[in-house]
């Protein structure tokens, strides 16, 4: 297996490089990893915070007797909170918002190898935008359950124009967009004092979930911030 670059791309927020190295964690002895303007993003190797995003916050919502059907999932990544959204049988319609083409390319590609199954189904509708302008647009009380992972975090952000998705205005433009009873779910790399109080100023609530992870042998935590409409 070929070690190093796989792909690179240059769109509307910067440079994107998808790289394999080398990782004995994996199944071939590899990893693929997404790094955005030279910061590392994500891999497929630690892969338990995106998918908790969907786990935690379906299996959640079942507990309050709700059971989410229409999802927006911001932030493809290398699709694996999506992936986990399309597990749940009860999920109809899943709206993923990614800004980047590329990203999106290489996954219906399978330059990324998982990707084409997961976009290829029929409950997935990718829409290639600024999740921030996506939410602007939508009606309200379209979505059951609004996931977004675009950024490190309001503190180390990559991108700063997504300042604004951590702050009160779009956080109060996310919860008009949520059905009665619907959650609004935020990862970040590191914990946000502040996060959960604005979400919590809009909310009237707000649940902060760590969640442990395995950085090439280092034990870290990674956040999602959830609130309820």
């Amino acid at each position: 297996m070929q070690l190093g670059e796989i792909a690179r791309a240059t769109g509307p927020t910067g440079e994107l490089v998808l790289r394999r190295r080398a990782d004995d964690r994996g199944d071939d002895g590899t990893t693929i990893e997404l790094r955005a303007n030279g910061v590392f993003v994500m891999d497929t190797i630690e892969t338990a915070s995106e998918r908790a995003m969907a786990t935690a916050t379906l299996a959640a919502s079942r507990t309050r007797g709700r059971t989410p059907t229409r999802v927006l999932v911001g932030g493809l990544g290398l699709g694996f909170t999506l992936g986990e959204v399309l597990a749940d049988p009860f999920v109809e319609q899943v709206t993923v918002v990614e800004i980047e083409p590329a990203l999106v390319g290489w996954m219906r590609d399978g330059t990324i190898p998982h990707g084409p199954d997961l976009l290829a189904d029929d409950r997935v509708e990718v829409v290639t935008a600024d999740v921030a302008d996506a939410l602007r647009s939508a009606e309200d009380a379209a979505y059951d359950l609004v996931l977004l992972d675009v950024d490190n975090g309001p503190g180390y952000l990559v991108h700063d124009g997504n300042a604004e998705l951590y702050e009160a205005p779009l956080l109060a433009l996310a919860r008009e967009r949520l059905a009665e009873g619907g959650v609004l779910v935020i990862w970040s790399a590191f914990e946000e004092p502040e996060l959960p109080l604005e979400m919590h100023d809009v909310f009237g609530n707000c649940r902060a979930l760590p969640i442990p992870v395995d950085l090439q042998g280092r034990e870290e935590q990674y956040w999602l911030y959830a609130a309820s409409r």
